[in-house]
């Protein structure tokens, strides 16, 4: 993001140079995730370092955080940020493995020649925790394999 030093914004057009809408930036403001000064008027005043500070929240987001854990993660003043970043590397790895279990079925499943991937043995053998009942309901995409 190029801006020159002393650079400001107003809540809407902060909220347009990240394409959100204004109450989002008052939002997070509620949430203390952004402290913006303000004008003697009252008015939100933005800078530059308020930028970045949004920028953080929408990769933060983006990578799947919550609002609190993106909170602990900017306040300088909160306890616990190594412990929430580790709890969230333990929820991607989660996922991750969600995912290459669900890949993993889907291209069996996609070169199988059996018409109904239910009756395949090898499809049959990436579900068979289920119904052994090692693992319950929709659960198997946790990556048990």
């Amino acid at each position: 993001m190029k801006s020159s030093p002393g650079v400001r914004w107003t809540v809407g057009e902060l909220a347009e140079r990240f394409e959100l809408e204004p109450h989002v930036l008052r939002h997070w403001e509620d949430k203390g995730l952004l402290l913006p000064a303000r004008d003697s008027a009252g008015r939100r005043v933005y800078v530059e370092d308020d930028a970045y500070r949004v920028a953080v929240i929408l990769a933060s987001k983006a990578s799947g955080m919550s609002l609190d854990q993106i909170r602990v993660l900017v306040d300088s003043s909160a306890d616990g940020r190594r412990d929430a970043l580790r709890a969230h590397l333990d929820e991607l790895d989660r996922r991750q493995a969600e995912l290459e279990r669900s890949r993993h079925m889907t291209q069996h499943a996609l070169e199988c020649r059996a018409h109904d991937i239910a009756t395949c043995p090898g499809f049959r053998a990436h579900v068979s925790d289920i119904v052994d009942g090692s693992v319950r309901g929709i659960a198997f995409l946790g990556g048990h394999r």
